[in-house]
């Protein structure tokens, strides 16, 4: 049992084994794979994209195959999400989110689903805009590489399609896991609150998620908040049980320079010129965790660099953009005046 003089160090080699800890542990099917999933979904996505409802859902199918070629037809309702990804001025196409009949998934790769994001490609047949699903996807393999406390998710090869239309829109996308299931992994329930204090944190994984953050050069987060009269927190979710720190875990990476969606731009309080221009947002009171969070991240540059060479669908250019941005980033903490002036005096 962990005593409460060393809960949060308990906490942490809890969330790095989980995995161990048997099948509450273990990854929905769905998420138990690195590898593409074609999929075909119908509904009429006309109207999705014209309306983009976000309180009704509308019925539609999703159809894969098995591994031994078979059809699987799913039953599914879709609906718009997001703020502004589904802003039509934003993307022409919305982010979605699916809602599973548990009756149904039974048996299948959906087993154990019920209501999934969808990150979609926002602009039909624009090559950029599938380059930066392909760049998020990777952004969330990074974290899972860093902690199992993270969330899982699944690229996919979608053919859209309007009832009765055989020939749709083909696009890359992702779905990521529901904090439900990222809860039963980590052995913590998901919070509702509408913000925290700092000092309520594990400490040694927000700094590690400060750093993360600013190796993909993502501004556009809160751990501790989310927006006024909202619920906790911005691109952040709040995990926590009786007599733990809690954990705020971190999703939608559109807005980091790793990733550099066409739309994406920076917040102008925090005055850069690009979502390129990287910005430490940890806490001053972490400082002293860095040493210990560099040295981890470090040890995973040879994989993070391996995603990015093996990810099949990235165009040259954006291949060794991309390598480039994470080299810059292992230059800056090499050297101690390049972390006392990014990290240490940008601390807050």
């Amino acid at each position: 049992m962990c005593n409460r003089l060393i809960l949060a160090p308990c906490l942490l080699l809890c969330l790095s084994t989980a995995n161990a800890k048997g099948d509450s542990a273990v990854p929905d099917p769905l998420f138990a794979s690195n590898e593409p999933l074609d999929v075909r979904i119908v509904a009429p996505f006309d109207s999705i994209a014209l309306d983009r409802p976000t309180q009704e859902y509308v019925s539609g199918q999703l159809q894969y195959r098995t591994t031994d070629g078979k059809l699987v037809d799913l039953d599914v309702g879709i609906r718009a999400r997001g703020r502004y990804r589904r802003r039509p001025d934003v993307c022409a196409f919305p982010p979605l989110r699916l809602n599973f009949k548990k009756s149904q998934v039974k048996k299948t790769l959906f087993a154990g689903q019920d209501k999934l994001k969808l990150v979609t490609h926002c602009t039909t047949g624009s090559y950029i805009h599938e380059q930066s699903i392909l760049a998020e996807f990777l952004a969330y393999r990074f974290f899972n590489l860093l902690t199992d406390a993270s969330y899982r998710v699944r690229l996919l090869r979608i053919k859209y399609a309007n009832p009765n239309e055989e020939i749709g829109i083909d696009g890359y996308g992702i779905f990521i896991e529901h904090k439900d299931s990222l809860a039963k992994r980590i052995g913590l329930p998901p919070l509702s609150v509408e913000k925290i204090p700092v000092s309520s944190l594990d400490p040694e994984y927000l700094n590690l998620t400060s750093v993360f953050h600013y190796l993909i050069g993502n501004t556009d987060f809160s751990p501790i908040a989310g927006a006024p009269g909202g619920e906790c927190c911005h691109n952040h979710t709040l995990f926590g049980g009786d007599g733990t720190p809690y954990i705020s875990v971190p999703y939608d990476f559109d807005m980091s320079g790793f990733v550099s969606a066409p739309y994406a731009a920076p917040n102008p309080k925090l005055r850069l010129d690009s979502v390129q221009d990287r910005l430490y947002r940890g806490r001053c009171v972490n400082n002293e965790r860095l040493p210990t969070t560099f040295e981890k991240i470090v040890a995973r540059r040879d994989d993070f660099e391996a995603l990015i060479r093996d990810q099949a669908g990235l165009s040259r250019k954006m291949r060794s953009g991309m390598l480039r941005y994470v080299d810059e980033f292992y230059r800056t903490i090499s050297r101690p005046k390049s972390v006392e002036r990014h990290f240490i005096k940008k601390c807050k």
